[in-house]
């Protein structure tokens, strides 16, 4: 059986999170890290290390990008750039106790694919370096309501960001990234 959706991603950043393995040990059971290890030497060690803080503090650990990493390491699925979220159903069918997360930059993108949740970004102003312009609650309400599965808010979610999501009932599920350690 799949796990239930966690309510909160975290996804690792090379350049913002240099000790990933430090975050995912203080982050509250039920919440899910997303490894992205953009082609690092040292990716299968670390994701391995972030596989043991998972199951000892009940999260849930998502690899980006990389299925073939994620069946290597035994991980609970794999989130898909925009680019591959078409591979969503594929991988599903493949690993069908996997979840599976899509990244959503536009209406269309939310709309197609067979992932279990969408991550739509940039929600918010965003220090990241990859982060475009932000959507702002109107444009991200349509792209969730577009989504038509759970969708994830990602991109300058904090504490306060996520209450006003949260307060518009715009979204029940949200996502940080790269955390500074």
């Amino acid at each position: 059986m799949r796990k239930a959706l966690p309510a909160l991603l975290f996804f690792t950043d090379p350049v913002r999170t240099s000790d990933p393995e430090a975050v995912a040990a203080q982050l509250p059971a039920g919440s899910a890290v997303v490894y992205r290890h953009f082609g690092a030497p040292d990716a299968e060690a670390r994701a391995r290390r972030l596989k043991a803080i998972a199951r000892a503090r009940g999260l849930t650990l998502l690899i980006g990008r990389d299925v073939a990493l994620a069946a290597r390491i035994g991980a609970d699925g794999v989130h898909l750039p925009e680019r591959l979220a078409g591979r969503a159903l594929a991988v599903k069918c493949a690993h069908p106790r996997w979840i599976v997360t899509a990244a959503a930059h536009s209406l269309a993108a939310a709309r197609t694919g067979a992932a279990d949740a969408v991550v739509v970004s940039v929600a918010f102003p965003s220090k990241s370096a990859s982060a475009g312009a932000a959507l702002g609650p109107v444009r991200l309400a349509a792209l969730v309501r577009a989504a038509r599965r759970p969708a994830y808010a990602l991109g300058g979610v904090n504490e306060k960001t996520a209450r006003r999501l949260l307060d518009a009932g715009l979204i029940g599920l949200a996502a940080v990234d790269g955390l500074r350690t």
